[in-house]
């Protein structure tokens, strides 16, 4: 599908433009679809946030998950409107470059347009709540490798999602980067929605997780693997077992009832440049599973569904101890849950001063005997 959008797309915009436009127009309606695509990616998770906060009270609570998406079509849109409004009233007469200029200049401009424009199209509904193969399968259901992804014909949406992140350094959105805060973003939005079919939610109405000062450590030597307690989990080379305790807000319930181990993520930047949390580039690292039981990690895949009720939760927030393989040159800085939810992570502590794990399912408390009621009559006539 996303091959054929591509090659349509392109095809179309290249045979529009040879036909119907001129150079200058041509090469004018490309930085009209740049310049419309920074406002689109700068601005549309601050749009989308609006109508997301208000979607527990929304009578249109069904349109809250196509939110980001939605938003990132009208800010582009209403720019491209705009800007092309702007071109035809600048440029009215026609600018005749010369035969060959023109028609070399038209065919080039159109497939770079139609390259541009596929990749936000690719996008956008990448963002949306859609099957994990639309607009195509970027990573499998079942063993997703994040390490590993597909990609669209000519990498369309890679392109245009990796030059705004070049771009986007600390613009359009004060001192944040996108390289930052989406970083490797197609894949965050790909896992993210990697079992929305099992009615998982991609975003939630509220900040949905917390982090304290004690968030981060490396994880203590002789951590067992619950399914095979006799065997320690293995390194891996070149990264670090790190502990990221992140909390759960019982606030945001129900929207975080389920969640998938793909929907949790750390943000990492090289140790040199951690002073400045959101600027520069990072690196998503997704967990390879979380304390199950006292001292044991339960190990899964990033399509692993989690479970929570409100029977869960002690108190406001449910602590849960993920484990990562940290490459040994990047520190976490940032935690990460679903499509809408940051945190910002505090220095690693020493390992002298981890605090204890909390395991995901608690132990349960021992119970005293309860007498039965013969015994008891027993005991009463000072029988046996």
């Amino acid at each position: 599908m996303s091959s054929l959008l591509v090659l349509v797309i392109i095809v179309g915009c290249v045979a529009y433009q040879y036909i119907k436009g001129t150079l200058v127009k041509a090469f004018a309606t490309i930085m009209a679809v740049i310049c419309s695509s920074v406002v689109a990616f700068g601005y549309f998770e601050a749009l989308a946030n609006v109508f997301i906060s208000r979607g527990q009270s929304s009578r249109n609570a069904g349109l809250v998950p196509w939110a980001p998406a939605l938003c990132f079509a009208l800010l582009f849109v209403v720019a491209f409107a705009i800007l092309q409004t702007a071109i035809a009233q600048i440029v009215r007469e026609k600018i005749d470059l010369g035969v060959i200029a023109e028609r070399a200049g038209r065919i080039v401009c159109g497939a770079l347009l139609g390259l541009i424009a596929s990749g936000l199209v690719l996008t956008a509904l990448a963002m949306a709540p859609l099957s994990n193969n639309i607009p195509y399968e970027r990573f499998d259901k079942l063993n997703p490798n994040p390490d590993l992804p597909g990609k669209s014909l000519l990498n369309a949406d890679g392109f245009a999602v990796g030059w705004f992140s070049t771009i986007s350094r600390g613009s359009f959105s004060g001192r944040n980067s996108f390289a930052v805060l989406r970083a490797d973003f197609l894949d965050q939005l790909f896992l993210n929605k990697l079992n929305s079919s099992d009615d998982v939610p991609i975003v939630t109405t509220s900040q949905a997780i917390t982090v304290s000062k004690e968030s981060l450590w490396p994880a203590p030597e002789g951590l067992r693997i619950s399914a095979d307690p006799n065997r320690v989990i293995e390194p891996k080379s070149g990264c670090e077992l790190t502990i990221v305790r992140i909390g759960i807000k019982r606030s945001a319930l129900p929207a975080v009832e389920k969640f998938t181990l793909g929907q949790v993520r750390v943000v990492c930047k090289l140790k040199t440049q951690r002073a400045d949390v959101f600027s520069g580039n990072g690196v998503d690292v997704y967990p390879a599973g979380y304390v199950g039981t006292p001292g044991k990690i339960q190990l899964a895949k990033l399509s692993h569904i989690i479970k929570l009720s409100s029977q869960d939760f002690d108190g406001s927030v449910k602590w849960i101890d993920f484990i990562f393989y940290v490459p040994n040159e990047v520190v976490p800085v940032v935690a990460e849950f679903k499509q809408n939810n940051v945190a910002e992570l505090a220095a690693p502590l020493s390992p002298d001063k981890a605090p204890e794990l909390i395991p995901f399912i608690k132990p349960a408390k021992p119970t005293e005997p309860v007498e039965s009621s013969s015994q008891s009559q027993a005991d009463s006539q000072g029988g046996p």
